[in-house]
């Protein structure tokens, strides 16, 4: 059954629960061996999930950030490394259509493609300049050549590398001084992928380094140039804390279970009764309502919001993902601290989203540029009143 068959949003959602039941199986074992999930994807791909943020135009379902948020937590709650690589490729193509920034030959093209089960992402990180939302320029270079660019250079975190179809990657133009982004199709002559990742968080993504050696595109392929204004407002980002929240919700259900289940012969009955182990239930529901409450509001003032409002939303899309994601990891936390010195056995689900749901500290935005942002617009409001 896919997506595209179901009548509601509800029944969408039980359909992705059915998959992430399977992902939860597979999940132990693809971070034991530090693989990647080609099945998950699989499943993804034949559900037409991966299809839905696809414009209405092109045959997609172009459904909104706030669909696209709950379908992403449902994931990560069978599977972080599953739901963090697959959002990248949703929200791109749901980021593509909003800001219709692309030609719209090639953007068609590449909608069709992934209508057809095509998957995108793009290749910004680099060895020396780190995250590219710090403002470091890309040593990837591009330079034209009769009426084709040449582009040579190595990218760093090439989330879902292993199965990826196209990369929108960022490069220097030689002599320009200006930065583009280029969309090259993994056919191109000239790629490689080193199998560099070695991570101890969300193994599963195949986030290795793309390397580019005289690859060749197409003129029209310089999708954009990327200008000095700074980054816009981008509320697809928050696929990131929907992942983290997800993992969190996955924490506090093993946490429960595990109370009901275990029973000490110190006590009568389970552990679920002790007054400390429910102290340690109920911060964790707070935190995931907290959550759930903040994350799901920024995603629906983002849908019922027009471009400009929306160019105003960087502080409440960078203060939802410092939120969430932080209170993810102290859901973890507590979960581990209910389940004892048993949530560090390698067998433990735990231990495992303790040290995925730490990789939300490094997605964009940083923590400290948030925490900048946010002073920055209170002295500025404040000035304006004066």
């Amino acid at each position: 059954m896919k997506f595209q068959d179901k009548k509601s949003f509800d029944e969408q959602l039980e359909l992705m629960n059915t998959l992430t039941k399977q992902f939860l199986l597979r999940a132990h074992q693809v971070d034991i061996e530090g693989g990647f999930p080609y099945q998950n994807i699989q499943d993804l791909k034949d559900s037409g999930y991966t299809s839905l943020t696809v414009p209405k135009k092109y045959g997609g379902k172009e459904i909104s950030l706030f669909d696209m948020l709950r379908f992403q937590e449902k994931i990560a709650e069978g599977d972080g490394a599953t739901a963090l690589s697959i959002g990248w490729h949703m929200g791109i193509i749901k980021n593509l259509s909003e800001k219709n920034s692309w030609s719209e030959n090639v953007f068609e093209k590449i909608c069709l493609d992934v209508i057809n089960g095509s998957l995108i992402n793009s290749a910004a990180t680099e060895p020396r300049t780190g995250s590219p939302t710090r403002g470091g320029k890309p040593e990837t270079t591009a330079h034209k050549e009769g009426n084709r660019w040449i582009i040579n250079g190595r990218k760093t975190f090439t989330t879902m590398a292993p199965v990826l179809d196209y990369f929108i990657v960022s490069a220097s133009l030689k002599d320009l001084n200006k930065i583009g982004n280029f969309l090259i199709p993994r056919s191109a002559k000239g790629i490689v992928i080193e199998e560099t990742w070695d991570s101890i968080a969300l193994r599963g993504t195949g986030s290795h380094d793309l390397i580019l050696q005289n690859v060749s595109v197409p003129e029209e392929y310089f999708v954009e140039q990327i200008g000095h204004e700074g980054k816009k407002a981008s509320g697809w980002l928050l696929h990131i804390p929907a992942c983290y929240l997800g993992i969190a919700k996955a924490a506090k259900k093993y946490a429960i279970e595990f109370a009901l289940n275990y029973s000490p012969n110190s006590i009568e009955g389970s552990i679920i009764e002790l007054p400390n182990v429910r102290q340690k239930i109920g911060e964790m529901e707070l935190k995931l309502m907290e959550s759930e409450y903040f994350l799901h509001a920024v995603a629906k003032q983002w849908d019922d919001s027009d471009e400009e409002n929306r160019g105003v939303m960087g502080p409440v899309l960078g203060a939802a993902k410092l939120s969430v994601t932080n209170n993810a990891i102290s859901v973890v936390d507590l979960a581990m601290r209910l389940v004892g010195a048993r949530s560090l056995s390698l067998k433990n689900p735990l231990q495992r989203y303790y040290r995925d749901v730490r990789a939300g500290l490094h997605n964009p935005p940083m923590d400290d540029m948030t925490i900048q942002l946010l002073a920055n617009t209170a002295i500025k409001g404040l000035r304006q009143s004066l």
